[in-house]
């Protein structure tokens, strides 16, 4: 089965001197140099073949919803609006599913449910397309993209060549992948080939999924549980889920269209059970989760609150008033003069990371890529 165009264009398009305001979540203002539209992967070969791109790095922007730029985009952008959804395999265990990297990751999600294919529904209406997925290992109530990954194809921006990555290659951790690492110099030639280092080489072109058809719901989250027990359902269907994520997003989370932001703007900083202990006795309200190795994650979104900057503003970047951990366009998003800039956002982070790491020894990781 399969849904939506799949098919390359005989030539590519390259346009110049691009606005990126509508192409970035927060809404910042800032151009393309050079901006080539991925449709295919020959696409994506011609621009490597071409003597006036080729060996120029790039950047490959998909939603824009995980991006601040700080100016101008000078390496050549590759603009990733490769469609298509498809049942590819089905085995007595699963159904594997493949979408294409420029399709929108919670249309993915819906998609799947409307088949009949329950697994994805924790992670819904995380924004951004399905290509970012596997770079940021997105995750959300209790679910990573790691638990439902089979396979990606890709392109080596490179060479052109056409390879594939399983699980394992893609190195998956927390909101990590071998694809937000670069390789050694002297080891960049077979890089892929070791996976292992493909920032600024790798072109996601298609992403495989696994969907098991031993499906439990994912409940370990307590926003879940709070849902079950209001409406007295124990055990909730896969639609039941998805509707709760959305609706518990959608409560928590501004809409972009309306507020610009890039959603959750830190990780969630883990600590060992001694340094947890350690806060715990100073701050004995600390909001954490034991992890399966033994660690602490600690709520990045409750060290922010406690120490104050919840609603707080700086210049035009702002943080939200009902989440501390997403920071907000608080300037006229439609007017390129009056739009908050990227400069503002991270003087705002940046003061947000010495609060915290003076009052609690935590040292806060963003997750947003600055461009």
């Amino acid at each position: 089965m399969r849904v939506g165009p799949d098919a390359t264009i005989p030539r590519m398009l390259v346009e110049k001197n691009v606005p990126l305001q509508n192409a970035n979540s927060f809404g910042i203002a800032a151009r393309a140099h050079t901006l080539v539209r991925v449709r295919g992967d020959e696409d994506v070969r011609q621009a490597v073949g071409r003597l006036d791109l080729a060996r120029q790095p790039f950047f490959v922007l998909g939603g824009g919803s995980n991006i601040v730029l700080t100016g101008d985009v000078r390496p050549v952008v590759l603009k990733m609006e490769i469609r298509g959804l498809a049942l590819v395999q089905e085995t007595p265990g699963a159904w594997i599913v493949e979408a294409g990297a420029g399709e929108a990751w919670h249309d993915l999600v819906a998609w799947t449910l409307r088949q009949g294919w329950p697994g994805l529904e924790n992670l819904a209406l995380i924004p951004g397309t399905v290509g970012a997925a596997p770079v940021q290992n997105i995750g959300a109530y209790g679910v990573e993209l790691q638990d439902r990954f089979h396979s990606l194809s890709a392109i080596d921006g490179l060479t052109g060549e056409g390879f594939e990555l399983d699980a394992a290659q893609c190195a998956f951790g927390y909101r990590d992948s071998v694809f937000k690492h670069r390789a050694p110099r002297a080891q960049a030639g077979a890089a892929w080939q070791r996976g292992m280092g493909l920032a600024g080489r790798a072109v996601i072109t298609r992403v495989r999924l696994r969907l098991p058809k031993a499906w439990r719901p994912g409940l370990d989250y307590l926003d879940l549980q709070k849902k079950c027990q209001e409406t007295g359902v124990a055990r909730p269907s896969a639609r039941q889920i998805f509707d709760w994520v959305c609706a518990i997003r959608g409560a928590k989370l501004p809409d972009p269209a309306v507020l610009g932001n890039a959603g959750s703007f830190f990780k969630n900083p883990t600590v060992t059970p001694e340094q947890c202990r350690d806060i715990i006795a100073r701050e004995p309200k600390i909001v954490h989760y034991p992890m399966p190795d033994g660690s602490i994650k600690l709520a990045a979104g409750w060290l922010i609150d406690a120490c104050g900057w919840r609603g707080k503003t700086v210049g035009r970047a702002g943080v939200y008033e009902k989440q501390a951990l997403v920071l907000v366009n608080r300037g006229d998003r439609g007017d390129p003069e009056a739009s908050v800039t990227g400069g503002e956002v991270m003087t705002l982070a940046k003061a947000i990371q010495t609060s915290v790491y003076e009052r609690f020894g935590i040292r806060l990781e963003p997750e947003p890529v600055v461009v």
